[in-house]
């Protein structure tokens, strides 16, 4: 159990990893959207989003080339994550840089997951 708390402690002490648990609050993401929403390296917000998933967090779910990533809906599970991050979620909403990303997710809701993705791709290949 203590593993466990220590996992979820580190999970919420990078401002990154909270941007993106309030980002995936009562959604679902795609990894492209998560990267378009951060500006950061496909491979650094696949770290966080490990580090998310181990903590107990996250959930994701593959759709073809695609993965999803959610809060964890599983209420049975050992880890405290839901009350943390309610207590977290509290105490963001009013942020400035929570704000910001809302406002921005907004924007990058209107695109198609599938059609972003792809966009991603062709940026990565130079294209």
């Amino acid at each position: 159990m203590i593993r466990d708390v220590l996992s979820a402690a580190k999970a919420l002490s990078d401002r990154t990893r909270l941007r993106i648990l309030m980002a995936l609050d009562g959604r679902e993401l795609c990894v492209c959207q998560v990267i378009e929403l951060l500006r950061l390296a496909p491979a650094t917000v696949s770290k966080h989003l490990s580090i998310l998933y181990q903590a107990g967090f996250v959930e994701s779910r593959k759709a073809g080339r695609w993965v999803y990533y959610r809060l964890e809906t599983d209420a049975r599970s050992p880890l405290p994550s839901g009350v943390l991050f309610r207590r977290v979620r509290a105490s963001l909403q009013a942020d400035d840089t929570i704000q910001a990303d809302a406002r921005k997710l907004a924007s990058i809701l209107r695109i198609d997951p599938e059609t972003l993705c792809k966009q991603r791709s062709g940026k990565r290949q130079g294209r």
